[in-house]
């Protein structure tokens, strides 16, 4: 049976580079890149609730759509909100959340200095301070109440934070998780 990881955390965590390491390892996996999937959905984006929500929801469902497909996928996403990543676990058969924790302003540095933003919006927290909604500022940032996995970004690399992921598959069971040797 095909699962689906969801990597929340706020902008600047570290979730794309952690999902693209995730990926080197079990190279099947389908990454879906909320920014990606924006740019499509909303090209010209406004970031309101209801825009968040229809395109959360829309994310919700491709990555639903795919993982029935057979293909084990990524969620590559802030997901801010609660009520979304529910809708994920109710949809969803095998679904897993793994919360990328990482205090704000290391996160603000880290989204400052990036130089590949993934598809993200630049300068994502200079914006919030001109009003842009960002979630951790001015936008509520939900913390997973009881996500499968929490990993801390601020003491931990995305490699290592890469093999977690998988150990964590492989301790429910496998979850057809193949990967190359030496994780």
């Amino acid at each position: 049976m095909s699962w689906v990881i969801w990597i929340t955390g706020l902008p600047g965590c570290g979730k794309s580079t952690v999902a693209l390491s995730v990926k080197d390892r079990l190279p099947d996996t389908v990454i879906l890149n909320m920014d990606r999937l924006r740019e499509v959905v909303t090209p010209e984006p406004n970031y309101s609730g209801s825009e968040r929500d229809y395109v959360y929801r829309s994310l919700t469902y491709l990555a639903k759509t795919v993982s029935e497909l057979g293909h084990n996928v990524i969620l590559d996403a802030t997901g801010n909100r609660k009520v979304w990543r529910s809708v994920a676990r109710k949809l969803i058969p095998e679904f897993f959340e793994v919360y990328l924790a990482c205090p704000l302003q290391l996160c603000m540095e880290r989204e400052r200095a990036r130089r590949d933003t993934h598809g993200a919006p630049a300068d994502i927290y200079d914006k919030a301070g001109q009003g842009a909604s960002v979630p951790g500022v001015n936008v509520e940032y939900e913390v997973p109440e009881d996500p499968e996995l929490i990993i801390d970004t601020e003491k931990l690399g995305p490699d290592e934070a890469a093999v977690m992921i998988i150990k964590m598959l492989q301790k429910r069971g496998g979850l057809g998780v193949r990967g190359k040797e030496g994780l």
